[in-house]
C-alpha cells in the first residue's frame, strides 16, 4: 500500500473503533477536527452540535466546494448487551473525506475555497438541517457527497456518478374516540373501528404510478388493561415514500385526508403529525457528469455504472431543498458490502475506499484548478 493508502485504512481503524450514536459524536469530532487542522484547514467545532466545518482558501478567487461526510452510527441491542456499531460505513465516508482534505492541502488549491463538512446525526435526518441552521452551507457553490453501497447495487472496482435516494417521511397519527362499557357500544366511539377505517382509506390512496411510491401503516396500538371497555384512542405512523419531492408533497396531503375521512366514518377525530424525513434527491447535470469523468478515470469504463435509483432515504438531499443555487451531486462506492447497510454484521472490502477517495479528488481538483 502507498502512503495514502496506509492513512486511510489507520483513519478508518481509529474512527471505526469509536462507534458514537447522532448529536453524540464528541470523541469523534474532535479526533477529526485535530487531524484536519493539523493538515492546514481553518476549523471550526460544535457546528449543529458535533459538527465540524473546515475551510481551505485558494490564492485566486473561484467557487466554494464542499465535500461532506456523516459521522455518526447506529445503536443495536446484540445478545441482550446495547452496542453501538458503524453499520452504515459512516466511518469509510469520513475517512475517505478526511484523506481527500489532507491530499489536496499538501498540493494547495489554486482558486476558490474547499470546505470540509464532518455532519453529526445523519441517521437522525437532523443533521444536514442543523448544519444548514448553523451556516454551513451558506457560501457553498457545490457540494459533494459518497456513500457506500451493498453488494446487490455496486461491486468493488464499481461506482455510480448519481444515487437517487427517495423522498421518505413519517407521519403519525392520533384518533380520538369517545369510552364506553362494553355491553353498551353504541354510547361510545370504538378508536379501534376508526383506525380500521383509517387503514382502508390509506391503503385507496393513488398517486400516479409512473412515480414510484408506498404508503403503509407502520404502527397501530389502542385499548389498554381493562378488556370490556370501548377504547377512545388509538395511535398510529405511517411511512412514506416517493421517488420525486412533487410526489412527496401530493402524497402528505392525502395522508392526512385520508386519516381525517376514515376516522370520521365512525364518528372519531384524528390529529396528524409529520415528524420528519428527507427529501429526495436533486443533482445538478454538470456534477453528475463530473463525477462521471472521475469514475471513468479512476475505475475505467467498465467500472462506470449507471445512476442508481434507491427507495433509501438520506439527509443530504436537505442541503440542496434549502438551499437551491447549490449544485450538488453524490457518489455511491461498489464495496463488496454485505449483507447490507444497517446490518450489525456489515462488512465490505476495505481497499475500495481508495477508489472513493481518488473519485472524490479528481473531482475536487476539476473544480478549483
Amino acid at each position: 500500500m502507498n502512503d495514502m493508502e496506509v492513512r486511510i485504512q489507520t483513519t478508518y481503524d481509529a474512527l471505526h473503533a469509536m462507534p458514537e450514536v447522532g448529536f453524540a459524536e464528541h470523541r469523534t469530532s474532535a479526533w477529526l477536527a485535530e487531524k484536519i487542522k493539523a493538515a492546514g484547514f481553518i476549523v471550526m467545532t460544535g457546528v449543529g452540535g458535533t459538527g465540524i466545518v473546515a475551510t481551505l482558501k485558494g490564492k485566486e478567487p473561484g467557487p466554494t466546494v464542499a465535500l461532506r461526510a456523516d459521522m455518526d452510527a447506529l445503536a443495536y441491542t446484540v445478545n441482550g448487551e446495547d452496542v453501538c456499531v458503524h453499520s452504515c460505513g459512516h466511518d469509510a465516508h469520513s475517512s475517505m473525506v478526511l484523506t481527500a482534505a489532507e491530499e489536496l492541502a499538501k498540493a494547495g488549491i489554486r482558486r476558490g475555497a474547499l470546505k470540509i463538512l464532518f455532519q453529526p446525526a445523519e441517521e437522525t435526518v437532523l443533521g444536514a438541517l442543523k448544519m444548514i441552521e448553523a451556516g454551513a452551507l451558506d457560501d457553498v457553490d457545490v457540494v459533494i457527497g459518497i456513500h457506500l453501497r451493498p453488494i446487490q447495487e455496486a461491486k468493488t472496482g464499481q461506482a455510480t456518478p448519481a444515487l437517487y435516494h427517495g423522498s421518505s417521511y413519517i407521519m403519525e397519527a392520533t384518533i380520538n374516540g369517545r369510552t364506553a362499557h362494553g355491553a353498551r357500544p353504541h354510547l361510545g366511539i370504538n378508536a379501534i373501528d376508526a383506525a380500521a377505517a383509517v387503514v382502508n382509506a390509506v391503503n385507496a390512496i393513488h398517486l400516479n404510478p409512473v412515480v414510484p411510491w408506498t404508503c403503509k401503516v407502520t404502527k397501530l396500538h389502542a385499548g389498554g388493561a381493562t378488556l370490556n371497555v370501548i377504547p377512545d384512542r388509538a395511535e398510529m405512523a405511517l411511512d412514506l415514500r416517493t421517488q420525486q419531492n412533487a410526489a412527496m408533497d401530493a402524497l402528505l396531503d392525502k395522508a392526512e385526508k385520508a386519516i381525517k375521512a376514515g376516522a370520521a366514518t365512525v364518528g372519531a377525530t384524528a390529529e396528524t403529525t409529520v415528524k420528519g424525513g428527507v427529501p429526495g434527491a436533486e443533482y445538478h447535470p454538470e456534477i453528475i457528469e463530473l463525477a462521471r469523468d472521475a469514475i471513468r478515470a479512476v475505475l475505467g469504463e467498465q467500472g462506470l455504472l449507471d445512476p442508481i435509483v434507491t427507495p433509501g432515504g438520506e439527509d443530504f438531499h436537505n442541503f440542496v431543498k434549502a438551499r437551491p443555487k447549490v449544485k450538488a451531486g453524490y457518489v455511491g462506492l461498489g464495496c463488496n458490502l454485505s449483507p447490507g447497510l444497517h446490518d450489525p454484521t456489515m462488512k465490505f472490502d476495505r481497499s475500495a475506499m481508495i477508489h472513493g477517495t481518488n473519485i472524490l479528488l479528481h473531482m475536487t481538483r476539476k473544480l478549483l484548478s
